[in-house]
């Protein structure tokens, strides 16, 4: 099913009621790549995936598949399969008979149809529930069904809405994982929408991170996470506390004091003055016997919350902001209300 199909969006705008809930966005997925539509609620992800279905029509702008210009055209008219958040399968039809709905539409010779059908059920690892019915299976079967319902009629473009919303964590775990094994065996391109950072940063070979109808940044999950542009995607992706403070030289450095307070040396491009650090949970590590680093910061403990892999710690500082830090090693959690000292990785910070 390796294809050659990019997406593209020119300028596109979708209003809703004189309400632009897309502004004028543009965007390139090539072929064959797994890119994430990231954002909160409300902010046109999945409206834009809509366009992409042809479920939404743009109210201006460019909407290209493989260079052709699809911007007026119907769902019906594109080669595009959808994965929906709740699965949408057919209670009444058996597992076969739901993965052959799409082609049984397009009036699929019945031999073909059965033999596509049964392909992508083996892709799915599912051929051996075929005679099954969706109430039978779990939520993970049940999404693999939906997905081999997709891909049987060999998609351009997959498109996944939410997709693994309605299972528990362990299951969205294997799920997601399932669902990046299967994009880069069959190559297809593919556009994944969702709330959840972590699913984003797993399996995405890009984000496309978007806030209140506009991109904020489009980058790898390593350079959103290490090199964020601005303070929402910063705090979006990941957790991250914000501190303002100034950066100083010091002889050929440059270090980022807060209240007289070095914290760490910066060795980015920003010049000296007033800056925001964006530093995240796992930046921060506990001195828990050698204070003497220069940038040992002393903190008190509020709270500690153990949980299992990792103890997420809420400490304040000595001008008083709180900061959230995570502590992965096997050390038992410090008490609340005592008195350690802590100090910051800089591979862990942006200043933006």
């Amino acid at each position: 099913m390796k294809n050659n199909t990019s997406v593209s969006f020119k300028n596109v705008v979708k209003t809703f009621n004189d309400t632009q809930v897309v502004k004028s966005i543009n965007f390139t997925i090539e072929s064959g790549k797994l890119v994430t539509l990231l954002g909160p609620s409300g902010c046109g992800k999945t409206t834009t995936l809509r366009m992409i279905a042809g479920l939404e029509l743009p109210t201006s702008g460019e909407i290209l598949i493989s260079g052709q210009d699809v911007t007026k055209v119907s769902a019906s008219g594109r080669n595009v399969g959808m994965v929906f958040q709740s699965y949408a399968l057919f209670p009444h039809m058996t597992v076969m008979q739901n993965v052959c709905y799409g082609l049984s539409n397009r009036r699929e010779d019945k031999q073909n149809m059965l033999e596509k059908a049964h392909k992508a059920l083996s892709t799915v690892g599912l051929e051996q529930y075929k005679d099954r019915y969706p109430s039978e299976l779990s939520g993970g079967q049940q999404q693999r069904v939906a997905i081999a319902r997709s891909i049987v009629i060999e998609p351009d473009v997959l498109l996944f809405d939410e997709p693994l919303s309605n299972l528990d964590a362990k299951l969205r775990r294997q799920v997601r994982q399932d669902i990046r094994d299967l994009q880069q065996k069959i190559g297809v391109t593919s556009i994944y929408v969702t709330h959840d950072q972590e699913e984003a940063l797993a399996i995405s070979d890009d984000i496309i991170v978007m806030c209140d109808g506009e991109i904020s940044q489009i980058g790898s999950p390593d350079a959103l996470y290490k090199q964020p542009k601005n303070e929402f995607v910063a705090q979006f992706i990941g957790d991250a506390n914000k501190l303002s403070g100034s950066l100083d030289s010091v002889g050929e450095d440059k270090v980022f004091n807060v209240n007289a307070f070095p914290l760490f040396q910066y060795e980015g491009p920003k010049g000296v003055g007033e800056n925001v650090a964006f530093i995240r949970p796992n930046a921060f590590k506990i001195l828990r016997s050698d204070h003497s680093s220069a940038y040992a910061l002393p903190v008190t403990v509020i709270s500690s919350v153990y949980l299992g892999s990792h103890t997420e710690y809420k400490v304040m500082t000595p001008w008083g902001d709180s900061l959230f830090m995570i502590d992965y090693s096997f050390d038992e959690p410090i008490a609340n209300q005592s008195s350690i000292f802590i100090e910051i990785d800089n591979r862990g910070v942006s200043i933006v």
